[in-house]
């Protein structure tokens, strides 16, 4: 039973103020919520970071997550699978359609959305075998954005 920071009379736990002398108690928290990745393996985390069309999720994540904050390797690989899903969003969503209409019957468009695609799978097969492999473009992006804190 927790007692008056005033007076020292008992208090009970829910108790704002003191019945004795009026002093209010210091407000006690509830301890913090545990970060939910605090127990997936930093190559794990890196690996979700590249999983076509999904991956980006896990990449806010894993950026978001206090227990990765200071990791550059997760951070980096976070930014890399963001940057990639960010550019299969251009090629699917504006360059496909524009070349689409311009070329008909080349399927430009597509094959570029296979080639961010396929970048996709081999950072995955890279991540799973503890290869740190950076892009072109895509990863001096990711590495410039990691190294900010």
């Amino acid at each position: 039973m927790p007692y008056c920071s005033q007076c020292g009379k008992a208090v009970r736990e829910q108790d704002f103020y003191c019945a004795a002398c009026g002093a209010r108690q210091p407000v006690s928290y509830p301890p913090a919520a545990a970060d939910s990745l605090t127990r997936l393996p930093a190559n794990r985390a890196a690996l979700l970071c590249y999983i076509p069309y999904v991956g980006w999720i896990a990449a806010i994540a894993v950026l978001a997550a206090e227990r990765f904050r200071t990791e550059r390797i997760v951070r980096f690989h976070a930014y890399q699978g963001l940057y990639l899903f960010v550019a299969w969003l251009l090629v699917n969503q504006v360059v496909h359609p524009f070349l689409r209409v311009a070329h008909r019957g080349f399927p430009l468009g597509g094959l570029l959305e296979l080639t961010v695609i396929g970048a996709m799978i081999f950072m995955l097969i890279k991540v799973s075998q503890n290869r740190n492999y950076s892009l072109p473009i895509v990863g001096e992006l990711a590495a410039k954005s990691a190294s900010e804190l």
